[in-house]
């Protein structure tokens, strides 16, 4: 059991570090937009959902993954949220209103309990819905050198989160772990340091390209909670890991198609 615990550790602290730096050269070569979308994968959320399986077992991932679903309109609306901030106050206070956005509608949804797919329908239908509602704002953005301890930042942050969860997530139970397991750590890292650095309309399309990229967020928690108990971890992440790029593949071409380089 000792043996196991510190394998999932070195795992986690191994793995977390190389997808955050990943995503951040992601950005940095392709923009704001294209790094809001590939934040959209499950980067964290997943390994997070993998670490509750193995160490909580099938039934208790399963509930947390549905459970997951719904917490995906926390972070739709804590982008929602932040782009129009980000219009008319700066970064910190941005960040500090949408975090209470964030926080108070997971609040009321953790008192929500639903069949899977009313909440995978539900999910769906209120992220397009908030594609529609984001600022058209076409301001230029002012592009400054981020620092070098930035990335590390991102990095050291984002494994932490991991860690805290997955340390807590027996004491917090399914319901709770599966609502705060999306909590928008990329979006919140990305999001500002792109406002700080690029500006309001920078931070916009990022974002944007966050939400758009949560569907397929979505598609991944379903096929986890609807398949775990029933044909196992392996292939229940497995299918889900598919699903996920070729559902990736394709919004990236929406992404491109329709709204240009956002």
């Amino acid at each position: 059991m000792q043996n196991g615990y510190g394998s999932m550790l070195a795992i986690k602290l191994l793995l977390t570090p190389l997808l955050i730096g990943m995503v951040s050269l992601v950005g940095r070569r392709w923009g704001p937009a294209i790094s809001g979308w590939f934040v959209g994968l499950p980067l964290t959320s997943g390994p997070i959902m993998l670490f509750l399986a193995l160490d909580q077992g099938t039934a208790f991932a399963a509930h947390a993954a549905q459970v997951t679903l719904l917490g995906l309109i926390s972070v739709a609306s804590f982008c929602l949220a932040y782009s129009w901030l980000s219009l008319r106050v700066g970064w910190l206070g941005s960040l500090l209103a949408s975090w209470c956005v964030f926080f108070a509608l997971t609040f009321v949804l953790e008192r929500l309990s639903v069949p899977l797919v009313i909440a995978f329908i539900g999910v769906i239908v209120f992220l397009a819905i908030a594609l529609k509602l984001f600022p058209t704002y076409h301001g230029r953005s002012s592009v400054i050198p981020p620092p070098r301890w930035e990335v590390l930042l991102r990095m050291v942050t984002a494994t932490a989160f991991v860690l805290a969860l997955t340390a807590v997530s027996g004491l917090l139970g399914p319901q709770l772990s599966g609502l705060l397991t999306p909590f928008p750590i990329y979006a919140t890292i990305l999001g500002t340091f792109t406002h700080h650095f690029q500006g309001a309309a920078a931070a916009c399309r990022l974002l944007r390209g966050v939400v758009l990229g949560t569907f397929t967020f979505a598609v991944f928690f379903l096929i986890v909670s609807a398949t775990i108990e029933r044909e196992g971890i392996m292939i229940a992440f497995g299918a889900a890991i598919l699903a996920s790029l070729l559902l990736h593949g394709c919004s990236l071409w929406f992404l491109r198609r329709y709204f240009g380089t956002l």
